[in-house]
């Protein structure tokens, strides 16, 4: 199927949030990471969203250019033709971005996307985050109002932070403290200054104690009930219930009956990086253990072609990944429910 229309995107979103499930945002980094992303929610039978950081947008357009548009149009433009072979329906997404990146990632993307509008085409990526966990809330509303209107005018989906997510992604820090919590002061005001709708599609990530990282199960303490209050207190003043599209950051660690428990207050998506790069790296270090003689030339020998050609570890290599896609649409719940 080609990559989700706007249209598809919403529908995607509503059914999710309508049904209960929540679909897994993988990043990747390469075509080959992208291929055990499509692979994985083709054997799970799920659709789903593939997206980039601004550090994966640097490195696709080559570790020595690092250069974020032409790694993201790159990215996204191969992502359309592959994603034709794979029987589900898949969103383009660009991850955490900060105030000092947005400039030359997030508003030229945005700009790309409305001249393809313009000309009667979808839009490069189907959503862009902004993340605004390092300003003041005032300032991250202000810059996601106008980013808001740019991604209506560009047919696409905002995605926003409101609270701090502990922990580092692509040098972005957050300190682990009650700031891993929003209120639902917080969340009022999000939908006062944004709406609920009709000023454009957003979703929002609430931080309810979300870690960046690997932890070991215990270490993150979740309190999805966060969520659960945010949606109480938008539906008591607007009369809307589950007004707000929610996300899921920093997961490593959670327990299934919390991620769970945070579909049910609202997350339709949520994302998972972490524990893919592992799935990914873990084969190709068995690969190369048991390989030592074949990868390296040692000894006056010549090694094994077969060994150290790339495609030999890529192929372990995807299939790690995609298992745990895999795993992960089936704890979202979004496994078998892909639209036809």
């Amino acid at each position: 199927m080609p990559i989700a229309s706007p249209e598809v995107y919403t529908e995607m979103l509503s059914r999710a949030k309508s049904q209960g499930f929540a679909y897994p945002a993988i990043n990747v980094t390469s075509s080959q990471t992208l291929h055990a992303a499509l692979r994985g929610f083709a054997e799970a039978e799920s659709d789903g969203i593939v997206q980039i950081s601004t550090g994966g947008a640097e490195f696709l357009s080559g570790a020595t250019v690092k250069d974020m548009v032409t790694g993201s149009v790159a990215f996204a433009e191969y992502a359309r033709v592959v994603a034709d072979k794979y029987p589900v329906n898949v969103a383009l997404h660009t991850d955490h971005c900060p105030e000092n990146k947005l400039d030359g990632f997030v508003r030229p993307l945005l700009e790309i996307s409305k001249e393809r509008v313009a000309k009667g085409q979808d839009p490069l990526f189907q959503s862009h985050m902004w993340d605004g966990s390092a300003v003041e809330l005032e300032e991250n509303l202000r810059i996601a109002e106008e980013l808001l209107a740019s991604s209506k005018e560009a047919r696409t989906i905002l995605e926003i932070e409101v609270g701090v997510v502990g922990g580092e992604e692509d040098g972005i820090v957050g300190e682990i403290n009650e700031k891993l919590y929003t209120t639902p002061e917080d969340a009022l005001r999000t939908a006062e200054v944004l709406g609920l709708g009709e000023k454009g599609y957003y979703m929002t990530a609430l931080t309810f104690g979300n870690v960046h990282g690997s932890y070991k199960p215990g270490f993150v303490k979740l309190r999805p009930e966060v969520l659960k209050k945010a949606q109480e207190a938008v539906a008591e003043k607007y009369g809307r219930t589950k007004a707000f599209d929610f996300v899921f950051h920093g997961g490593s660690g959670s327990t299934l009956e919390e991620i769970h428990e945070a579909i049910e207050y609202g997350v339709v998506k949520m994302n998972i990086d972490t524990d893919t790069q592992y799935a990914f790296t873990r084969p190709i270090v068995d690969h190369m253990l048991k390989n030592y003689d074949g990868v390296l030339k040692i000894d006056g020998e010549i090694g094994s072609k077969k060994a150290y050609d790339p495609r030999a570890y890529g192929k372990a290599a995807e299939a790690g990944m995609a298992a745990r896609v895999v795993e992960a649409a089936q704890q979202l719940k979004s496994a078998g429910n892909r639209m036809k």
